[in-house]
């Protein structure tokens, strides 16, 4: 061939020629593959695990390498959880405390911010801000300060952010809230960033949380620093001060409430007060809105009653089964902490729709007793049985549940409430000027012109007349019922009263009761309304057990004076009333005279005591007077008894 390289065959005889082997045939190879025998590897330079011990020890290994890769201050996390066990425990004394302590600041000086966001380092540097000294503390937060805004968002180190928040000095406390100028609504909006705000807004002053709450209201209010320097100012007053647009500030206000309604983020104070302060300036579409919102929150945690699944229940988002655990009671029951969160769980049950109302008792099932004995969900229980018209319902869940623990309510200051609105609507010797005002609290925009009138009555705070304060605070029941509300009160209170046999139980209880109810502060006020069977004789249907109760209450007091237990008639709380009930109920005031005090009143003719017997004279009812006027009205001429100066001019 032209210009190519050797022949083939010449290959072959060079190959020969020079003595090389003949390459082996096809079927030759496989041969000798057959004949190969299998070799065995090389031993490893480490020995495999083999008994269980080896391979657990082995994976230990392992991972503990894969985490000083992945951890570059891994070791450190061991010395610090060594140190983190040793302090953290209740027995050791303060002087060791104190040396670990600086000794586990020592190892983590230059290197707070990596730790911060650590899940084990960051308790142990919170661990070590709760029991530092001052001046360690203040390094810490030197060195964390410009960091915080960042921690803030971080599921561990928000801990640790609280911490040092709640144990900042004034100047450190304001140099965070200043980091936080232009952030307060993006922080709020997002799920951890919110606790850390809320947080800041407990510790700050009040000029200090007008400047966060201005933030949430416009941006334009950001500019006006001088309004924080005043003393109070409302969203309106900041309007109208400002000669701000209202549809403006509402537009920007609905920005910021959305994503925080959405993201269930309602749980926190500053949340309820820009909440309520939206609703004074809201139309009745937007105030609508944000109650329709926000009423599937507060069932949230509750959402199966007796098997029945409450449609329309939106849940909170959670990132963890764990977490949706804890989360279990109702949102209701803990935003009941603060005033402004009552009012907003009102403002959900009086503008609701019934629907809504439904929803919302039966989230409480199981709940009741821990919302009726705290300071604010008491008064959510009293204007539930006020204004709710399915009386079988609120029967089945509320009143069911008081009547098993009946005696731990009657003796609680805030649990007995909720019976003292059924026996006594809106009385303000049972409730403060400022929890009637809350108790008629209703969204400006959802209530008619003649409820605004209403509602706006001046309330005088000195005022110490039960029917002129009745009055003022707006005492009829009417006030406080919810717009769509058809049932007349004092049927609503009969049937929750009597028609559940909810009386008969408390009557009973009363009776068992009798002596220690009538000696203390809050028992006898219960005592004496269902002595004198409540407002307008709401309980007329058991007179009969009423007398029986009565009788018990006189048994009590027709006891000798000994020392083991002080008299009735001597007691502070059930001298006076005692002395009330004379004066309001003639029915017992001739039983208490017929078994404790006829032949007997020189007797009890000083002291607390002489209250009771000079009551007999002062009773409006004449039957009464003619009952003890031959016995006390000698005393009284020869001086034995006295009578206070007042009385006696309007007994002449």
């Amino acid at each position: 061939m032209a210009g190519g390289g050797d022949h083939p065959g010449a290959n072959k005889r060079k190959r020969e020629a020079a003595g090389r082997p003949k390459a082996p045939s096809k079927g030759a190879a496989d041969a000798t593959k057959r004949k190969k025998t299998y070799d065995p590897p090389a031993p490893s330079a480490k020995p495999q695990p083999v008994t269980a011990k080896d391979k657990r020890v082995a994976a230990k290994e392992m991972s503990e390498s894969r985490k000083m890769k992945r951890k570059p201050n891994y070791n450190l996390e061991k010395e610090l959880a060594v140190l983190w066990e040793k302090m953290r425990c209740r027995d050791v004394s303060k002087e060791n405390r104190s040396k670990l302590v600086t000794e586990a600041l020592r190892k983590m000086d230059g290197k707070y911010f990596e730790i911060a966001g650590s899940h084990v380092t960051a308790r142990v540097l919170q661990t070590c801000v709760k029991w530092c000294s001052q001046s360690e503390r203040d390094a810490v937060f030197a060195a964390l300060q410009p960091h915080l805004l960042h921690l803030s968002r971080k599921k561990y180190a928000v801990f640790l952010v609280k911490k040092l928040i709640k144990l900042a000095t004034k100047k450190q406390l304001a140099l965070f809230i200043s980091s936080l100028h232009g952030h307060v609504a993006s922080l709020l909006r997002h799920t951890i960033g919110a606790a850390v705000i809320d947080c800041a807004f407990h510790q700050a002053t009040p000029p200090q949380k007008r400047s966060l709450l201005l933030e949430l209201y416009s941006t334009e209010l950001q500019l006006f620093k001088d309004l924080t320097e005043q003393k109070s100012c409302s969203l309106l007053e900041t309007i109208s001060k400002l000669g701000l647009q209202k549809s403006s500030v509402l537009q920007y206000m609905t920005t910021v409430i959305q994503p925080v309604l959405e993201k269930g983020i309602v749980e926190y104070s500053i949340v309820h007060t820009v909440i309520l302060e939206y609703l004074t300036i809201a139309d009745k579409t937007s105030a609508s809105d944000v109650i329709r919102q926000l009423t599937p929150h507060l069932t949230q945690g509750s959402s199966v009653v007796d098997g029945e699944e409450l449609s329309g229940v939106a849940e909170v988002p959670t990132k963890s089964k764990a977490k949706k655990k804890r989360s279990s009671e109702p949102l209701l029951i803990r935003i009941m902490q603060t005033r402004e969160g009552l009012k907003l769980g009102l403002a959900c049950l009086k503008h609701g729709s019934a629907k809504d109302r439904k929803k919302i008792i039966k989230s409480l099932k199981g709940q009741v007793m821990k919302l009726a004995l705290s300071d604010y969900g008491c008064l959510f229980l009293a204007c539930l049985l006020s204004i709710v018209d399915d009386t079988k319902l609120v029967t089945k869940v509320v009143i069911e549940e008081l009547s098993k623990q009946l005696k731990e309510i009657i003796f609680d200051k805030n649990g007995r409430r909720p019976l003292l609105q059924l026996l006594h609507p809106l009385c303000s010797r049972y409730l403060t000027p400022t929890d009637l005002i809350c108790l008629n609290y209703r969204v400006p925009s959802l209530i008619s012109k003649d409820e605004a009138s209403e509602s706006a009555i001046n309330v005088n705070l000195d005022s110490k007349l039960d029917d002129v304060a009745d009055k003022e605070h707006g005492g009829s029941e009417d006030t406080l019922v919810a717009s769509d509300s058809k049932k007349d009160p004092f049927k609503r209170r009969q049937e929750l009263l009597v028609k559940s046999e909810l009386c008969e139980v408390l009557i009973e209880t009363c009776i068992e009761n009798v002596g220690e109810l009538l000696r203390t502060n809050f028992g006898k006020d219960l005592l004496y309304e269902v002595a004198t069977g409540g407002k307008n004789n709401v309980l007329e249907g058991v007179t009969d057990r009423i007398h029986v109760l009565h009788n018990a209450i006189a048994s009590d007091a027709a006891r000798p004076r000994t020392e083991d237990v002080e008299h009735a008639f001597d007691n502070y709380h059930s001298s006076r009333v005692i002395r009330k009930m004379i004066l309001d109920c003639p029915a017992f005031a001739a039983t208490l005279w017929k078994n404790a005090l006829e032949g007997k009143c020189k007797l009890y003719a000083d002291g607390f005591s002489s209250k009771v017997v000079a009551a007999y004279l002062e009773s409006p009812d004449s039957k009464v007077k003619d009952l003890a006027r031959s016995e006390v009205q000698p005393l009284i001429d020869s001086g034995i008894l006295k009578i206070p100066d007042r009385k006696a001019a309007e007994k002449k």
